[in-house]
């Protein structure tokens, strides 16, 4: 019986207070739109920052009186070293195709001889494509007898593990300072719904109805707010995404993808923004004293 009163209360607001209803849902919607919005494009720069780090590779040149043989040490001593993923070896007649493939010149034509000598191109494993990694990395192969020389984007990752530290702080304040401001516009706005109930609270707790009993239908009510405003805003955002997503260049193009998953956690974020806002507005009203006007 307990139940269904507070699903019928719960309900009940959508058809008495229309008005403050659909600005509760609004707020909910609009605070999502700006969260949402923000979350997908810092997910897909830290995506798009990743594919950047994923390109990058070492290559250790080999010394040119290295043998076959000697080649395959140097390949296994490489492979046994902490954060490699894979070593894959290039041959001189390779690095030549591969000249000829970037420049359009064969180099056996223009000098009458191969200069390019042998190397190992080295991939890296997650997690130590940073600076801090790739340089111990580095130290590592460059001491294998039979390396020459050893060679990988060192600044590439420098400017990128800098600017990941200072995004990753920007990030967290800008979020912080959104989500904040989402729960406040959010539960502002239900205590303006719930005020016009203040009456019929007051009423039940002088009948002495538990704070439980009287907070419930609220709840429920802001869950309910939160839900549809959470599925408006996933709406508008996919919309808007799909419609980027045809429209931009390629190039560009992973900054607006997004993955269905996010658009159930931006549903689920309105039920989490209508529960938070409901809870912190209906306790004013259960600690007001029963006499207040």
């Amino acid at each position: 019986m307990q139940i269904l009163y507070v699903v019928r209360e719960g309900f009940s607001g959508f058809r008495r207070a229309k008005l403050s209803m659909a600005a509760a849902i609004a707020t909910v919607c609009v605070s999502l739109l700006l969260l949402g919005s923000f979350f997908i494009l810092v997910l897909n720069a830290n995506t798009v920052v990743e594919s950047l780090r994923e390109k990058v590779e070492m290559e250790a040149f080999l010394a040119d009186y290295v043998t076959p043989i000697e080649t395959s040490i140097v390949r296994d001593s490489i492979a046994a070293l902490a954060g490699i993923r894979e070593v894959r070896y290039v041959s001189k007649d390779s690095a030549a195709k591969i000249f000829k493939d970037e420049f359009g010149e064969d180099i056996n034509t223009v000098l009458d001889f191969n200069p390019l000598p042998a190397s190992l191109k080295i991939f890296l494993k997650d997690g130590y494509r940073n600076a801090k990694s790739a340089e111990a990395i580095y130290e590592a192969v460059r001491g294998i007898p039979g390396v020459e020389d050893v060679i990988y984007r060192k600044t590439l990752l420098e400017m990128l593990d800098k600017r990941a530290t200072t995004f990753l702080w920007l990030v967290f304040g800008i979020g912080m300072f959104i989500t904040l401001s989402s729960i406040f516009l959010v539960a502002n706005t239900i205590r303006l719904a719930i005020y016009a109930k203040r009456k019929i609270i007051q009423t039940m707790k002088l009948i002495g109805a538990t704070k439980s009993f009287v907070r419930g239908p609220f709840i429920l009510e802001g869950l309910v707010q939160g839900f549809i405003g959470g599925a408006l805003a996933a709406g508008v955002l996919f919309l808007v995404f799909e419609y980027l997503a045809r429209w931009i260049s390629v190039e560009l193009v992973d900054f607006v993808h997004v993955k269905p998953i996010y658009y159930g956690l931006t549903v689920a974020s309105g039920c989490l923004l209508g529960f938070i806002g409901s809870v912190i507005s209906i306790r004013r009203f259960i600690s007001e004293s029963v006499v207040h006007e």
